[in-house]
């Protein structure tokens, strides 16, 4: 079990085998989720572009015009701030 302190600033050092195990780097993001039982479970989103790629793309979607996207986020906008 790898242990941290907290820092008076509120700082933590997440601790070499952690970065190491979840391979996390200078500069690279975390996602830190508190759970209902007052847990932190830390998530690494530090990823690259040629990570994500072609995670959308579905076969059967069909392309739109960005007239159309940009008419849908209109509307959605609209909704959002009445």
């Amino acid at each position: 079990m790898a242990v941290a302190t907290l820092t008076t600033k509120g700082q933590v050092t997440i601790p070499k085998e952690i970065r190491d195990y979840l391979q996390l780097h200078t500069g690279d993001k975390i996602e830190i989720v508190v759970t209902e039982n007052r847990e932190a479970v830390i998530r690494p989103i530090s990823k690259k572009v040629d990570d994500a790629f072609g995670k959308l793309y579905k076969t059967e979607r069909k392309p739109v015009s960005i007239e159309v996207m940009d008419e849908a986020v209109r509307e959605k906008m609209k909704d959002r701030w009445k």
